[in-house]
């Protein structure tokens, strides 16, 4: 598996990439409902996924990455946040982790989460963060699965949404 970083030119992702994209975006229907992030989660496309990442890209501790298991398939997309706004706050944060609704169930969120942590330990990071949709208990029970562990309920900051915050300390 590989995280390859993806970096817009002049503003915007190359075609193809955001093709990639839409289609990991365009396959998780049950989380968009829930996530309410899109107006019409059965009819995403490309310009509404280049604006929902578009915060993303211009912040300057952000990195989006395309998860890919061959050079040519990309089975998901992560998006990291390596400084929280808060300054008290030390941990990384796994913004996002989509994997593309033909492989769920399939151990390619396991992998692509395993490759995330082991690129935070290179950094020199010791732990991370995630928050998880309260209304969405199957990413609850993916994310507790892999050790991360509820430190916090509160609303999220992008649309005040109720989450539970996970940390995971890394051995």
């Amino acid at each position: 598996m590989h995280l390859v970083p993806l970096n817009p030119v002049d503003g915007a992702l190359p075609e193809p990439q955001l093709t990639e994209l839409t289609s990991v975006y365009a396959s998780n229907v049950a989380f968009h409902r829930l996530s309410g992030d899109f107006p019409d989660p059965e009819h995403i496309d490309a310009a509404q996924v280049a604006s929902s990442l578009a915060p993303d890209f211009a912040h300057p501790a952000s990195e989006v990455l395309l998860i890919r298991d061959e050079p040519d398939r990309s089975v998901g997309v992560a998006c990291l946040l390596h400084e929280h706004p808060d300054p008290l706050d030390t941990y990384p944060w796994i913004g996002l982790l989509l994997i593309h609704a033909d492989f769920h169930g399939q151990g390619y969120g396991r992998v692509a989460v395993a490759h995330i942590e082991a690129r935070l330990r290179t950094d020199g990071r010791d732990g991370a963060r995630l928050a998880v949709l309260q209304n969405n208990p199957k990413a609850l029970g993916f994310w507790t699965t892999l050790g991360y562990q509820e430190i916090d309920r509160r609303a999220d900051r992008q649309a005040g949404r109720p989450c539970h915050v996970l940390h995971k300390q890394f051995q």
